[in-house]
């Protein structure tokens, strides 16, 4: 122990000169840190308004829609095949329900 005392004397201006380095070095990166972390937020908010205006212009879906919707995709799929007179009575009550619909 007398040894590592006597050692500590010995270089003890060193070690204190050297930890402050160290120290130093270290609140360097730590600036490097937080200005990318800062360049990273920028980016995020920016994201994040880009979505809020989005999602202003965002219209909810009603059932209103989803009928009408269904309503169309049946009149092309009834035209997609070739039968005949009951799918041509089947489009003219598409086409009223329709008009009715799109309407309200």
């Amino acid at each position: 122990m007398d040894k590592f005392n006597l050692f500590f004397e010995k270089w003890k201006n060193v070690f204190i000169v050297a930890f402050f380095c160290l120290i130093y070095l270290g609140q360097c990166s730590t600036n490097r840190t937080i200005t990318k972390l800062e360049k990273d937020k920028v980016v995020l908010t920016s994201k994040v308004d880009s979505f809020t205006i989005i999602l202003k212009s965002f219209k909810p879906i009603t059932n209103n829609d989803l009928k009408i919707e269904g309503l169309k995709s049946e009149k092309r799929m009834i035209q997609a095949t070739d039968r005949k007179m009951l799918d041509v009575k089947r489009q003219s009550e598409i086409d009223i329900e329709l008009e009715k619909l799109q309407g309200k």
